[in-house]
């Protein structure tokens, strides 16, 4: 596993990491679903273990992953171990009636904090993020208050903002102007690169980059049929309605497939190799499931033609932005 400098930080991520938000198994958000459907936890247990043992040393969480139960696993099979990097989020919370709220107050990050690090068995979190705080939260000030609290507390090494996924620009933004943080984590894919400016710009910045939904809650896999269907528990059930799946799967047998087939490797390895031949990304997290999935993750990766990747920026502006604007409504 090769391994990619995170930033003006000291910290040298896999290049492809491990993300943790499956493993936290089903969870709602009152009546909205937001975990994956469910997970057997000893094998979420073995696909942490074969991660590592293949050279993934970058685990992405969140303290609302499973109300906790994601960090409770990378607790249990990792705990404090020097070579494992653990980043996780704070700012989303649980409230009595069952529905989710955004909580950035100092007083709050902190708590969550100390929370966050008695699941994860740590004496510190390596990155901490921002669970897409939004700009008017950046502006009052608190949750950056908070983070250079702790920082300075030694409670966490780094700090950045997970950005949301269809307007990440205003807080990037604001990150930019204030020179604040070391890292961002955004939707970087093969169907939606509407980041990609603020890629280039974190990079010349000097911040670190993680790629998260490398494969677009798995339409980039190639798994999916335009008659698939998911459970009621499962956050798919939601956001990739019929819909959805008729246009993307369409521009997958249409353009990106018959590219694929070029190289001669698996749907789930182009996809992965695509985000990875930017050399501004730090590190892509795929979530894993199982020790086969963390296999398919790592193996064959390779770095694309150039021509091939301007080729699918252009279909992305040509072409599958209109399926991110779907996804986008999807969720309204």
């Amino acid at each position: 596993m090769k391994t990619r400098q995170f930033g003006k930080t000291d910290l040298l991520v896999s290049e492809v990491g491990f993300g943790a938000w499956a493993i936290g198994g089903p969870s709602m958000a009152g009546t909205i679903p937001i975990g994956w459907g469910p997970v057997d936890d000893t094998v979420s247990i073995k696909a942490l273990e074969k991660a590592a043992d293949l050279g993934i040393n970058f685990y992405d969480t969140a303290d609302i992953y499973g109300f906790g139960h994601s960090e409770n696993l990378l607790g249990q099979a990792f705990g404090n171990r020097d070579e494992i990097l653990i980043a996780t989020k704070v700012g989303q919370k649980r409230e009595a009636d069952g529905n989710i709220k955004w909580d950035h107050t100092k007083a709050y990050i902190l708590a969550a904090c100390e929370a966050s690090l008695r699941r994860l068995k740590r004496d510190a979190i390596d990155f901490y993020q921002f669970h897409v705080a939004r700009l008017t939260q950046l502006e009052q000030g608190e949750c950056i208050e908070a983070m250079e609290l702790l920082q300075k507390q030694g409670k966490i090494r780094y700090w950045g903002i997970s950005l949301n996924t269809f307007d990440p620009e205003p807080e990037a933004e604001f990150m930019f102007k204030h020179q604040l943080g070391a890292g961002f984590q955004l939707v970087f894919n093969i169907f939606n690169q509407h980041a990609l400016s603020i890629i280039e710009k974190a990079h010349q910045e000097n911040y670190g980059i993680i790629a998260r939904m490398p494969l677009q809650f798995g339409l980039l896999t190639g798994k999916f049929t335009r008659e698939t269907k998911f459970s009621t528990d499962d956050h798919r059930h939601i956001r990739l309605t019929p819909e959805v799946l008729q246009m993307a799967i369409h521009f997958l047998e249409e353009d990106i497939w018959p590219l694929k087939d070029k190289y001669h490797i698996p749907a789930t390895t182009f996809s992965l190799s695509f985000i990875l031949s930017f050399p501004e990304i730090s590190t892509v997290i795929p979530g894993i499931k199982t020790p086969e999935q963390a296999l398919q993750n790592t193996h064959q990766l390779i770095q694309l033609d150039a021509e091939d990747i301007e080729l699918l920026i252009q279909l992305y502006h040509q072409k599958f932005y209109k399926l991110v604007s779907l996804m986008e409504k999807a969720v309204k």
